[in-house]
């Protein structure tokens, strides 16, 4: 009997999240979204469970399930609504291994960027963020610094 492994186990739990994902959407449309807008978040997330289940053998391992996962929990982590509402009710009633966190909150307390991932939604999110008054000046600037001092680390490691 072959053993399970990390992986494994993991991409089974992210594609019950990914057909909850699907679900919220089709039962509760985010504001703005029309019919072409829908079908292509779930043809997306359909790709995201393929992905997960079905990687190909380099990638199947726990950075580049990250990856995925990111992708899948990034909507549900950063927006609002009764999608994203219903989403989390169904990871909790399910007993899947999420959490809903503010990763922005995290970053600024950290006071530095580790990962590209963080680096990636950093640059994503920062001008909605200040749109929404979710942070401030300040904060915009020491974004902006962490950014910078990531990227410089970065470059120096390829050189």
């Amino acid at each position: 009997m072959p053993i399970k492994s990390k992986y494994d186990e993991q991409s089974k739990f992210l594609a019950q999240a990914i057909d909850i994902a699907v679900n919220s959407f089709n039962l509760f449309p985010p504001k703005g979204w029309d019919k072409n807008v829908l079908e292509q978040v779930v043809n997306a997330y359909t790709r995201f469970k393929n992905n997960a289940l079905n990687p190909e053998p380099q990638f199947k391992n726990m950075r580049s399930f990250q990856y995925i996962l990111n992708d899948v929990l990034t909507y549900f982590q950063e927006s609002s609504g009764s999608a994203v509402d219903n989403f989390w009710v169904e990871i909790r009633k399910n007993h899947l291994p999420y959490i809903r966190e503010n990763k922005m909150a995290k970053i600024l307390k950290a006071g530095k960027i580790k990962h590209d991932i963080d680096c990636d939604f950093v640059i994503d999110t920062i001008v909605p963020y200040q749109q929404e008054g979710l942070i401030n000046g300040e904060q915009i600037l020491l974004l902006n610094k962490m950014i910078a001092n990531f990227e410089n680390k970065r470059k120096a490691k390829s050189t």
